[in-house]
Order: C-alpha cells, then structure tokens, then sequence
C-alpha cells in the first residue's frame, strides 16, 4: 500500500489518499476527511483475505467493442456481467464496511470515508487492441477502466445528506481519478456519474456513484463535439457551451440559480419530466481544472439542488435521478470549452414513469412531456429546507 495527500489550503480541505489491491488484483483506494487519519494516529491496512481468484480479461465472445455500421456509435458487448450483484439484503451490502454484513465486503476496512475501486463486474477493462478492421465491421477489446465510487459506509442515505465536507471529499475524489484516469494510454474521456432509484435501474441500495473511463467518444460526447466544432467554423461564434451558457444567462427564464462560479439552468430542449444543468462561469475542461473556490461553490450548490430534486413532487420523498459529469474529452473535442453537470428524471409525476418508447428509443426523435419553463420554474419555488452540515458519516 502507499499513500498520497491532496491539500487544499484555501479551503482548509484536506484529504489523504491510500492506495492498495483487493484480492484479485483489483486497485481501492480510500479518500479520507477524518482527523485520526489526517494525522497519522490511524492508517490503513488494506488486506482483502477473500478466497478470489486473480481477476482475468473476459474470452473476447463475452466482452468486446463494436461499432454500429449504421450510426457509427460504439457499443460495448459485456456478457459476462449477466451474473452482477442485484439488490442485496442488506445484510449482504458489498459496500459496508468490513465485518458489518454477513457477507465479505468488497472494502476490507472497519470504516471508511469515501472509497474508489475498480467494478468487479466491469463492461471497460483492459489495454485497447484491435479484434477487426474490415470495412463494415470494425471491433476492439474493452479498453478503458470501471470504478465504483462509495459516497458513505452508511447503507442508508443520499448524496444529499452527505454535508458539506462528505460532498467535498467526493468533490476531490473525482478530481484525482479523473487526473489519473485521463493519462491512462487510451482513454478519450472520464465520466462520473451516479444512478438512484431503482426505476433508474440501479442494483445496489448503498448510496455510490461510478467512473467510466472510455476508450472511445461516447455517441453523446461525439455529437457535442460535432455541433461545437460546426459553431466555431461558422462565424456565429467561438464556444458553442459558453454561448449556450450566455445565451440562457440574458433569457433568463430557465435559470434556476446564479452563483459566483456556476449557473443551474433547465435547458432550451429538455426531454426529460424533471431536467437540469449546471455550468462554470469559467471554461474549466473538467474536475483536475478547478479552484477549490469553485469546488467549494459547486458543493453548496449540488447540495441545494440535490435538495430540491427530493421536492419536486409533494408526494415523493427521494426523486429517482441520473446525475451525469459530462466533462471535455481527452482527445477529440477540442471544441468543447467546459465540463457541466447534467441530471435528470424519468418521473413525470408520482408513480408514473416516462418511458422511452417507440419514438424516443427506435427513432431518437423526443417528444416532452412538460416545458422547460415550467420546469425551471417549479426548481425556484421549491427551495430546500436546510439539512444539518455534519450530513452522513
């Protein structure tokens, strides 16, 4: 095991990182806040004594990339994750901490911060190399990494109970594993992102998020850099997001709150029931860009807005959502001025789903069921009650 520690003097943040290897090989590494281990009283062992065997590449039947001759989107084949983990008990909570459940946790420490490690169910893993390269039919290994980030050893809970300081060191976690993931040979782009409820499909209750590191540009991703790069040609301007962003700013009208560095606004099209994006003043690429000023804002604000997702609808305590860190690309969008945060909801109202039928999933041609405005505007009226700054430990 080794160990590194993040400062953060202007915000009196700091966070020491320990790294070690789970039994099959797997990297975990612990981001801790806590003083016994700022300190040095306490330090990590790191000793996963699970039987599991090392962990080795899927046969290439079950595991690959594809790209669709069609579309030219890539798709990742990962049929060996058939078998994952679904919904457990909760006394067989992989993400609790060592000796709690009555299962081996896949953290093998008595308590813990914030946890990072690689998905042992992984849909990216591995070096990239070349399957085929026909004319049609093109194919790759699953390069790119999977990691698994716990936001608390609490099984119960949310990112928005977290607090201030929990939130911040998840803040600094994604700010080191995107530095580290990014200069991984390869890579194009670091996704966090965190899946909730279980209309979202999400198969573990314990409050977590996940990192993807790809290979390859997303199709999203792809298209952003597109329409960026066609405005910068254009004349019309320059950076296609902070003319979006200024644009939004002088409307006015989806704007759901203004801070000092970023701005939470619904956005022109949105397709989502309950939809929202928040972007930095600044043109900061992603994460290893921003000043703890801004880290420090941006955790205030993700707080509220987290807050006043679980009040959108009177009669649903815990709003299901998908929270996505769209970040620049590592290489290809060039054209893409900043990273931005965007969440979103398949509730259109208590009990009822949207579901992406045929429309929407065979054609890609949305259909709204609400207005931006509207949603922008209920976002204002339901400011949330102030939770307690200590949060979950």
């Amino acid at each position: 095991m080794s160990a590194e520690t993040i400062e953060s003097p202007a915000t009196a943040h700091p966070v020491k990182v320990s790294r070690g290897t789970l039994a099959d090989g797997r990297e975990i590494l612990f981001f801790d806040d806590s003083q016994p281990y700022l300190s040095g009283e306490k330090t990590r062992e790191i000793k996963d004594e699970r039987p599991l065997g090392p962990r080795e590449l899927p046969p290439y039947e079950a595991a690959a990339v594809r790209v669709d001759p069609l579309t030219g989107d890539s798709v990742a084949l990962a049929a060996h994750r058939m078998n994952r983990t679904f919904l457990p008990p909760a006394d067989e909570d992989p993400l609790a901490p060592a000796g709690v459940g009555t299962v081996p946790s896949e953290i093998p420490e008595a308590d813990y911060d914030v946890v990072v490690f690689e998905n042992r169910f992984p849909s990216l893993q591995g070096p990239l190399e070349i399957l085929r390269d026909e004319p049609l039919f093109k194919e790759t290994t699953p390069g790119g990494r999977c990691e698994v980030v716990s936001f608390t050893p609490n099984r119960q809970g949310s990112f928005a109970e977290l607090g201030f300081k929990r939130a911040r060191t998840v803040i600094e976690a994604w700010t080191h594993r995107t530095r580290e993931l990014s200069a991984r040979e390869g890579i194009r782009q670091v996704f966090p992102f965190e899946n909730r409820g279980e209309e979202i499909g999400v198969t573990l209750h314990h409050p977590h998020g996940q990192i993807y590191a790809y290979p390859y540009l997303p199709p999203y991703t792809a298209a952003v850099a597109t329409r960026a790069k066609e405005w910068a040609t254009s004349g019309a301007g320059d950076d296609l997001l902070g003319d979006v962003l200024a644009a939004e700013l002088e409307a006015g009208e989806r704007i759901v709150r203004e801070t000092e560095h970023w701005v939470a606004y619904v956005p022109f099209a949105a397709k989502w029931p309950v939809e929202l994006m928040v972007m930095p003043r600044r043109a900061a690429r992603d994460f290893t860009e921003l000043t703890d000023a801004e880290k420090d804002d941006l955790t205030h604000l993700y707080l509220d807005l987290l807050g006043r997702l679980d009040r959108f609808f009177d009669e649903v305590d815990r709003l299901p959502y998908i929270s996505a860190w769209h970040q620049a690309p590592v290489s290809g969008g060039e054209n893409i001025s900043r990273m931005y945060l965007h969440v979103f909801s398949l509730l259109r109202s208590p009990g009822k789903l949207k579901y992406l039928a045929g429309s929407e999933s065979a054609m890609a041609a949305w259909v709204s069921d609400t207005t931006p405005e509207r949603i922008a505007a209920r976002f204002r009226q339901i400011a949330p009650t102030p939770r307690p700054e200590g949060g979950l430990s």
